[in-house]
């Protein structure tokens, strides 16, 4: 069915009932994951008088160490499972374009993510990664809440 599952995730509490969905279709499915995570642009995470008091260099150490914590925690849960699984750290990208380019790049033919359910307003203004995954590519997205 699923030879090649892409598991993405930022590290928070919905984000790990993904992660936990993914690894168990992956064992079920005798899978390899790749989970990935990704961190935007320095400028879209920093603006204005912020960026003067917050250097590009102290923020890609940042986001380099939160992106290594959270795919070696992936890693661990996969090894705990018997799952074959490999960690990305796709830097300066939105979540939705790295995560559909890592999955063409890698040929997976499943996305997990987590998505918050916001509908009406709250999507309008907060947006929704899920939906623009979804819109962007043919891969099927599974999305747990």
């Amino acid at each position: 069915m699923y030879s090649h599952i892409l598991i993405a995730t930022d590290g928070s509490e919905l984000a790990q009932r993904a992660v936990e969905q993914g690894l168990a279709l992956a064992k079920a499915l005798n899978a390899k994951v790749t989970a990935i995570t990704v961190t935007e642009p320095w400028t879209a995470a920093v603006s204005g008088e912020w960026a003067v008091s917050f250097p590009i260099e102290e923020y890609e150490r940042g986001a380099a160490a939160g992106a290594e914590k959270i795919l070696v925690g992936v890693q661990e849960a996969a090894e705990r499972l018997g799952v074959q699984c490999n960690g990305v750290h796709i830097k300066d990208q939105y979540p939705a374009e790295g995560i559909v380019e890592e999955a063409k790049a890698l040929g997976c033919d499943l996305i997990v993510m987590s998505s918050h359910g916001r509908r009406g307003i709250a999507k309008f203004m907060l947006g929704s990664q899920a939906s623009r995954v979804l819109a962007q590519t043919a891969v099927p997205l599974l999305i747990v809440r």
